[in-house]
């Protein structure tokens, strides 16, 4: 009856998760909360000449950035007006001036001409 030893014998379990309460959960964000002002209120405080040499640069930093884009802008610009110059340049070149009347009569005359030595 070795099994019925094994069948008295007892068994353990692992207890199981208990989930937090809303007052255990608002008691720890509470503390983290507080932790977190306690650590930002630790902080040293900026120095002043830091805290304005921190704006120079940044001021710098914002006029170089403003001086490259009216520069690239500038280029655009640039760049839009000599392709508009080089396209009314292409479309005068391939703008034929018209003939007159007495060249289109001279060519008119040179067709009738060159028809009737055709037909001889």
């Amino acid at each position: 009856m070795d099994g019925d030893q094994h069948a008295e014998s007892t068994t353990h379990f692992m207890a199981s998760y208990k989930d937090p309460s809303f007052q255990e959960r608002t008691a720890l964000a509470a503390k983290a909360r507080e932790k977190a002002l306690a650590a930002l209120a630790a902080k040293a405080p900026i120095d002043p000449a830091i805290a304005a040499e921190r704006e120079a640069a940044r001021l710098a930093r914002e006029a170089a950035a403003a001086e490259k884009s009216a520069a690239r802008k500038a280029e655009l610009a640039q760049a839009k007006a000599d392709k508009k110059a080089a396209a009314e340049a292409a479309a005068l070149a391939a703008h034929k001036p018209v003939p007159t009347e007495a060249e289109l009569k001279a060519a008119r005359d040179e067709r009738y001409a060159a028809r009737k030595n055709r037909k001889k």
